[in-house]
């Protein structure tokens, strides 16, 4: 088949990293091509070298025949190749067509066409079975229908190839395979898609081929009728995983956290308890409560009635610092918004909830601080060349480490995991899971939100399930089953 994009000898070093070593790609026209690796494999600086916001140190890309020493963003466009990041970039006030035509509005002599613009959002809405009116708000519309816009832009480009970066990640399983279709009806019209995907049942399902990198390096590409989930995993880690869900012998102890008739920030009249050394899982659809909850029991929202014990002690929890210091942590499920300073080192990172623990006069002891963290990246395995790395230099499955690291060095007893493995691939998602399995055995009380079946399934002692912010029923271990789950997230029972 005819190449439409080619990349040769692609390197790009970072201090202390080497992020690419010498990658050849070549990518065909009009195939849906998916790129696959666990984090830090190279997978995201790669597709930012070609979409021109990284510049790479050595090596060369090849569109339609045309060699460039590196791509930069505006050529980029000019030659067909658009990406689309996990983070959307829109304007949640400006109108579907508005975003469509974001930077580069229809009209004449300085004045914009609005009429034009969703004439013409309308006819690309309608080549990729996109239907929603071209007026609406972008804030009225959900997560998927904006991927889709962003689809639509890249079309209003008229873009060649479209490179997708994680575009299920925040999808009910409904809305995937809207988006699948529309990936299905852009190579149809002749587009090449790069897709970049932990999803690896996902991938088999809707790649023509899939590339495999691993610590930087370009390993393989596969025909996906030649591939299976298991082979995918052996080329991505270089070993065997063998059982995705680690074994653990569950003997919870006492209660030790207890939640009575919780309201507000959406949630209602919800009591659970939570016993030393147990993992809860928190189970129910996008909407249900879930995060809402935990930001309830962290004291990032102040309820409006209930009653919160811990340790069979009341308490008042009015703000997170008053939860830290009660030693209940939540790992947040947007770790680089919520969870981590990522221009400041690991270092740093891990320091911040004890900075005032380990100050004197307003000096800082730091060489304890140090200590700690060093305590910390052993125990959890960081990868890093150094403390001092920024931790935005850090794999996803790393970073989610850190946002770990920092709770754990602050002596935390009570720890909510909100989508701990989102965004991370399966090798680090294993190692996550033996963390929280370590974790219980320890004694630590653990509630984990997921909207992962199987992972909730496989790591959960219990299940608690929200519906439209009301908890509809509770799963012991011999009671696990997707259709038990789904049927209470949808309010069936």
């Amino acid at each position: 088949m005819e190449n439409i994009l080619s990349v040769q000898n692609i390197t790009k070093k970072y201090p202390g990293v080497t992020a690419l070593d010498n990658v050849n790609l070549d990518f065909h026209k009009g195939e849906v091509h998916a790129i696959i690796g666990e984090n830090g494999a190279g997978k995201s600086t790669l597709i930012k070298i070609i979409a021109g916001s990284e510049i790479n140190d050595s090596g060369s890309i090849i569109m339609e025949g045309r060699k460039y020493a590196n791509m930069h963003t505006r050529l980029a466009i000019e030659l067909g190749i658009t990406i689309i990041y996990q983070e959307l970039m829109m304007v949640p006030e400006l109108s579907a067509a508005e975003n469509v035509f974001l930077g580069s509005p229809i009209g004449n002599m300085g004045l914009v066409n609005h009429k034009a613009m969703r004439a013409e959002a309308a006819k690309i809405f309608k080549s990729i079975g996109l239907k929603t009116d071209p007026g609406k708000k972008v804030k009225e519309l959900s997560i998927a229908y904006r991927q889709m816009i962003e689809i639509a832009r890249a079309l209003s480009k008229n873009a060649k190839v479209l490179i997708m970066d994680e575009p299920s990640a925040a999808l009910t399983e409904e809305d995937v395979e809207v988006m699948l279709g529309m990936v299905r009806k852009l190579k149809e019209n002749g587009v090449t898609v790069l897709y970049i995907s932990h999803r690896l049942d996902e991938v088999l399902r809707i790649a023509d081929r899939i590339s495999i990198l691993r610590d930087g390096k370009y390993i393989t590409t596969l025909c996906t009728k030649d591939a299976n989930t298991e082979t995918l995993i052996q080329y991505m880690v270089g070993r065997s995983l063998g059982e995705t869900f680690p074994e653990r012998e569950s003997n919870p102890g006492e209660v030790v956290m207890e939640i009575k008739n919780f309201t507000g920030n959406g949630v209602k009249d919800i009591s659970f308890s939570v016993r030393k050394g147990e993992i809860l899982g928190i189970g129910g659809l996008i909407g249900a409560g879930r995060t809402e909850l935990a930001q309830l029991i962290f004291g990032a929202v102040i309820k409006n009635s209930g009653e919160f014990f811990l340790g069979g002690k009341k308490v008042e929890i009015r703000s997170p610092s008053e939860a830290v210091k009660l030693g209940i942590a939540l790992i947040p499920e947007d770790r680089k918004q919520q969870g981590l300073l990522l221009e400041a080192s690991i270092n740093e990172n891990i320091g911040l909830p004890v900075l005032m623990r380990y100050s004197r006069a307003s000096f800082v002891n730091y060489k304890i601080i140090h200590a700690l963290s060093l305590k910390q990246k052993d125990a959890l395995n960081i990868k890093t060349p150094s403390l001092s790395q920024a931790v935005k230099n850090l794999s996803g499955g790393n970073q989610q480490k850190v946002v770990l690291a920092k709770w754990l060095a602050a002596k935390c007893d009570y720890l909510i995991f909100d989508e701990p493995t989102r965004g991370i691939d399966i090798g680090a998602k294993q190692e996550i899971y033996r963390l929280l399995n370590h974790l219980a055995q320890e004694g630590k009380c653990i509630i984990m939100i997921s909207s992962e079946m199987e992972e909730l399934i496989g790591i959960s002692d219990r299940i608690i399930v929200l519906c439209e912010g009301k908890l509809t029923g509770e799963l012991q271990k011999n009671e696990f089953s997707q259709s038990k789950i789904l049927a209470m997230a949808s309010g069936l029972v």
